[in-house]
């Protein structure tokens, strides 16, 4: 029902910056969690940075110091921003949604976008 739409994947050499673009259809203040997702082809999607209600955010230990998430709640719009891409950052890239007020419960991602293509070459 709750629409995410991404935006901004493309590709870039080793060392080069993106930032993706979430619009989502509805609110995002206050959502229990937010997050973005990656996957490769023939491994597992990963989650790969979140931010809460709270303001509180988490990363894989892989992208530290490299991508920083946030949001601006009057375009509805989680980004991610990444710096030093490395070849291995490769992958279909989705925003993902657990619209519940926050309430420091586990994330239940329940809405999902149709992903935007990273690549990066060395």
């Amino acid at each position: 029902q709750v629409q995410l739409v991404e935006s901004g994947g493309g590709s870039v050499q080793t060392g080069g910056s993106l930032r993706l673009s979430c619009l989502a259809s509805r609110y995002t203040y206050n959502s229990n969690c937010l997050a973005w997702f990656r996957q490769a082809p023939g491994k597992e999607r990963e989650g790969v940075a979140h931010v809460f209600g709270d303001g509180k955010t988490y990363y894989t230990d892989s992208v530290k110091g490299r991508f920083t998430i946030s949001q601006d709640n009057a375009k509805n719009t989680v980004y991610l921003q990444m710096n030093s891409l490395k070849p291995e950052d490769t992958a279909m890239y989705y925003c993902a949604a657990d619209f519940r007020p926050f309430s420091n419960s586990g994330c239940q991602y329940k809405n999902w976008g149709q992903g935007t293509q990273v690549t990066v070459s060395s």
